[in-house]
Parts: structure tokens; sequence; C-alpha cells
């Protein structure tokens, strides 16, 4: 028999099979002869039938028959039904408490003289188990069903949690990754684009030629390389914790500013060839804010003069980022942008609790300021 098949038939197998051995009860237990004890008995074997639908009633319906005659299967089956469905503990007990009197009080009652003897004191303990153990045994259950409930929602809750935690982690990635993929693919192209500016207007000069053909080479198979490795992130499958390598710092720096095309100083309180070692996030960050800067420059101020900075501060790493105007009478790199290098460059120094303003100055140029704080500061 499959699995649905059975859920279906289980309800009505807890229906009569209690109803089934409460008649087998009525049956065993009183004077067939006796109408009295068999109406009474029978209606309430009959009655277990809408025990879960009216428990309380059905409790009422079986009381007589457990006074008038000899059963006991059938109240004690009502009386858990009601343990198990009626939530209010004052209604609960008064049904144990009517069950317990029923079973105590002999039937009739004006032929049995109560007296305190050994025999009652038996009598009250046997009636008050009788209607103990149903409403102990329906609290448990109810007890149970409503843990279930609450486990039920928790599993549901925390995995609503794990998917939130898991779509945030994924965001985060691809916004890291979507900030690398754009510092990276903008400063290759832009100096792509620079040598094949200086091919053009050098194109009779053979040597000139072929010098710059090999720099677009190296500069497009490194680019195309760097893509390769993010796609690489990116196909991962189950977040294996994969770096981009190879990932910049500082010493870094005066090769990336002497390849840029643009006429920069670069003026550092710091050993950046490799005395002072700050923590990655910050070295990338400062690193990735002069390259976007760099960048910048090449594409909207052609031929200025720019200067990088480069200074510890209050255990912060200040990377300041000024060029002047563009040189008069040089074009602009004609190459798209969205305004997201410095959109992601914010993003790079709040994630380390730090700061990048970015603004105009008065003599036409531009400059870009960021502190990147790092508690343990250089190493």
């Amino acid at each position: 028999m499959t699995e649905p098949v059975r859920w279906y038939l289980r309800p009505w197998l807890t229906t009569l099979v209690p109803a089934a051995l409460a008649t087998l009860d009525a049956l065993l237990a009183n004077d067939l002869g006796s109408v009295t004890q068999m109406s009474t008995s029978l209606l309430a074997a009959a009655a277990l039938l809408l025990r879960r639908r009216w428990p309380v009633p059905v409790l009422l319906l079986t009381v007589p028959g457990m006074q008038l005659s000899y059963i006991w299967l059938a109240p004690m089956l009502a009386l858990y039904t009601v343990a198990t469905c009626v939530r209010r503990r004052w209604a609960v007990a008064l049904c144990a408490l009517l069950v317990a009197l029923c079973q105590f009080v002999p039937w009739p009652v004006f032929d049995y003289p109560l007296g305190w003897d050994r025999t009652t004191v038996l009598s009250a303990l046997y009636s008050l188990l009788t209607a103990a153990a149903p409403v102990a045994l329906g609290l448990l259950v109810q007890t149970r069903r409503e843990l279930a409930v609450r486990l039920d929602e928790l599993t549901r809750g925390q995995e609503r949690e794990q998917a939130l935690l898991a779509n945030s982690v994924l965001s985060m990635e691809r916004a890291r990754l979507a900030r690398e993929m754009h510092d990276v693919v903008s400063h290759q192209v832009s100096l792509i684009s620079i040598q094949a500016s200086v091919l053009q207007v050098r194109a009779q000069e053979p040597e000139a030629v072929t010098e710059g053909a090999l720099t677009i080479r190296q500069l497009s198979v490194k680019t195309l390389d760097e893509l390769r490795q993010m796609v690489g992130v990116l196909r991962a499958a189950g977040g294996d914790g994969r770096e981009l390598t190879p990932q910049p710092t500082l010493a870094d720096l005066p090769r990336l500013i002497g390849a840029s095309g643009v006429s920069a100083a670069l003026e550092s309180g710091l050993d950046v060839a490799g005395g002072a070692r700050w923590p990655e996030p910050v070295e990338r960050a400062a690193y990735r804010t002069v390259q976007e800067a760099l960048t910048n420059v090449r594409k909207h101020a052609p031929g200025s003069e720019v200067t990088v900075r480069l200074h510890a501060e209050g255990g912060s790493l200040i990377v300041q980022v000024r060029n002047g105007p563009p040189e008069p009478g040089a074009e602009p790199l004609l190459l798209p942008g969205g305004g997201h290098g410095l959109i992601g460059l914010r993003e790079r120094a709040q994630q380390l609790g730090g700061t990048l303003v970015s603004r105009s100055t008065v003599d036409g140029g531009f400059l870009v300021h960021a502190e990147l704080p790092a508690p343990s500061g250089p190493s």
C-alpha cells in the first residue's frame, strides 16, 4: 500500500477502531438482556464516532453509560479526546472530575451507604487514576503536537534565514567581483586605447608600430587572463573560497603609476617597496583607488599633472590622488562609463569602515581622497 493511501485511511481507522472496541466492551461487560445497560453503553460507543468534532458533548453522552452500566473504555477514550483537542485547561479539569465522580459514585446512589473505610479509599484512588490517565496521555499528545508545529515553524524560519543569508553572501560576492572586474577591465582597456592611439599616430614608423602592437598584445593577454580568473570564480559551485589572483598591494603602485600613461608622481611617507605591510584588504583598496583615479584621468583629463600621496594617520592609510586641468587641445578618450568606478571605491572604503570623497578642485582638476582604517596598522 502506497503512502498516500495510508494517509487517506488513517483518519477512518482512528475513528472506527475506538468505536468498535467500545462496542465490544459494551457487549462483554453488560447484561445483554438489560435495555438500560445496553442502550446507554451502545450510545456511548456510537458517540465516539463524533469525538473529534464535538469532544465535550461526546464525553457527556458517554457518562450515562459509565454510570448505568459497567463500561469504562468509551468514557476514557472520550476524556482522552477532550484532553488532546480542548486547549482550555479548566474545561479539561471539569471533564476529568466528572468522569472520576461517575466512576466513584455508585448507582443507584442511595442503595450504597458511604463509609470511610479501606474499600472507599481504594475506589477513590481507582476513580482518580481512571480520569487522570487519559488526561495525562491527552495532554502529552497535545504538547507533542504543539512542539511539532513549533519545530516545523523554526525549521522553516531557519531555512528562510539560510536562504536570505545565502542570497546576501551571493550579492556581496557578485558586487565584489563586479568591482574587481570594473577596475581591472577599465584600467587595461584604457591602456589599450592609449596604445592604439599612439600606434595610429606613428603608423609610418615600423619600430613604433612593432612596439605598440607588442604592448597592445601584452595588455590584451593580461586583461583576458584576469577576466578568465573572474569567470572561474563566478562558475565555481558551492563557494570554494577561491580568491582572485594576483591581488595587488602597495608594492605594485610604482609599476602601476609608471605604466599608467599619464604624468604622475608618487609622494609617499611609507615604504611602499615592502617595508610597512598593511592588512591585505587595505592595500588592495588603496591600489584600486589609485588605479581607478588614474583611469579617470586618462579618460577625462588627458595631459594633466597627477600627484599620488600616501601616508599613515591615526592608524589609517590615507590615499589622495589629485590631478590638474586637462592639457589644452587634448582629446579625452571616448570610452563608455557609467560612474560605477567611484561608487565601487566608496563601497570598498565603507566595507573597511573608512570613507572616500571625490570632488572637483578650484583649478579645474579633480581630487580623490580615501581614508582606509586598519586597527592593527602596518605590520
